[in-house]
């Protein structure tokens, strides 16, 4: 997947199209991130015990991955982005607009 827990996206199409906000939860088998308050949905919850409160819960639902595109820390403008290689031969994540780092995929 292009993007990861914790990054900071744009959400490209849908209801909340042009809002961004942080990574939450990643789904990898079915391509699906849940962005922090957006596209949330309501749900009616009954009391489990005895004087515990019901009502209606506000949640956030998924989101397919592809609908989202990475904001760069450096540039702070939604890009794309590309792997590349350090000098050690570690992957690491560039944005493809200004060429920055973004973060270290894994160390050997």
């Amino acid at each position: 997947m292009h993007v990861k827990k914790g990054d900071n996206v744009l959400i490209l199409s849908g209801n909340d199209s042009g809002k961004s906000g942080k990574i939450i939860d990643v789904n990898t088998t079915k391509g699906t991130v849940i962005v922090e308050k957006a596209n949330m949905g309501k749900k009616h919850v009954k009391p489990k015990k005895a004087g515990e409160a019901g009502g209606i819960v506000d949640f956030e639902r998924p989101i397919n991955a592809s609908n989202v595109m990475l904001v760069c820390p450096k540039c702070k403008e939604a890009s794309k982005t590309k792997m590349t290689f350090d000098k050690d031969g570690n992957k690491q994540r560039t944005c493809k607009k200004c060429g920055a780092v973004i973060d270290k995929v894994n160390a050997k």
